[in-house]
């Protein structure tokens, strides 16, 4: 879906159905904000598109977030700055506005992330920084072989990193994102050794991609994880990720600097 949402989002996901526990599910975790702050190096001025209720914008920074859909401005903290009513594609700010660009779990649900990213680097100086995930990794992940339809389609979803690259230009680093264990923002991967978390309906809502997975799919996955939990094969197959500090799965961050 490429049309506007009837919350006015632009993205493939109606957030006015799907986005109220973003606030609760989704908090950012510091450890992959100090990463992103290390990404934007000394700015002052940062544009954060696709910024949601406002993740990863806390910093020494004034920020401009742009946000398309209506239900995830409204749950943005009153301490951060209120979101411009916009999409990635057609920015509303002059060449050069500001010093650095930030995006976050969010490229993959632009109808053109090309033509976003584009955009990203006309309005921005210096660097941009991109939070995804590497669609040739996120099958990996245990979670696949209970429900290999999530993890389909975020692969399908999220856009190769090479094409990322080219669309944002100039001298673009690729790094892997460690994902803590006690990770705070409760993307899929964010549970590799919590299971029992996307046991709840709220926390998988927080993970777009469960959006497109239909009710008997989900029915199914709570049941086999159940039980797998409850008769100990979960953990004689992944038991060890229940103590391993750090997760290397699908998450990077591109770091593009103009020529």
């Amino acid at each position: 879906m490429t049309s506007r949402m009837q919350d006015g989002s632009a993205g493939d996901v109606d957030y006015a159905a799907v986005g109220g526990g973003y606030g609760r599910h989704r908090r950012p975790d510091p450890r992959i904000g100090a990463l992103i702050h290390e990404a934007l190096g000394a700015a002052r001025t940062v544009l954060n598109v696709g910024a949601g209720a406002g993740s990863y914008e806390d910093g020494p920074w004034e920020v401009t977030p742009v946000e398309p859909s209506a239900a995830m401005r409204a749950q943005r903290p009153a301490h951060l700055a209120p979101a411009v009513d916009a999409v990635a594609e057609r920015l509303p700010f002059p060449d050069a506005s500001f010093d650095a660009a930030m995006t976050t779990f969010s490229v993959h649900q632009w109808p053109d992330p090309a033509a976003g990213l584009r955009e990203l680097r006309r309005v921005t100086r210096g660097p941009v920084a991109v939070l995804t995930c590497d669609p040739d990794r996120v099958r990996d992940f245990w979670l696949h072989r209970y429900c290999p339809d999530v993890l389909d389609t975020e692969a399908r979803r999220y856009p190769a990193l090479g094409d990322l690259a080219a669309a944002l230009g100039g001298t673009v680093t690729t790094a892997p994102v460690p994902i803590p264990l006690d990770c705070t923002d409760g993307f899929n991967e964010a549970y590799y050794g919590r299971p029992e978390r996307l046991l709840d309906p709220a926390a998988r809502q927080a993970c777009s991609a469960w959006s497109f997975v239909d009710p008997p799919a989900v029915d199914r996955f709570t049941a086999a994880l159940r039980r797998d939990l409850a008769d100990g094969t979960w953990d004689a197959r992944h038991g060890h990720l229940r103590h391993q500090p750090y997760l290397e799965g699908s998450l990077v961050l591109l770091r593009a600097l103009p020529d």
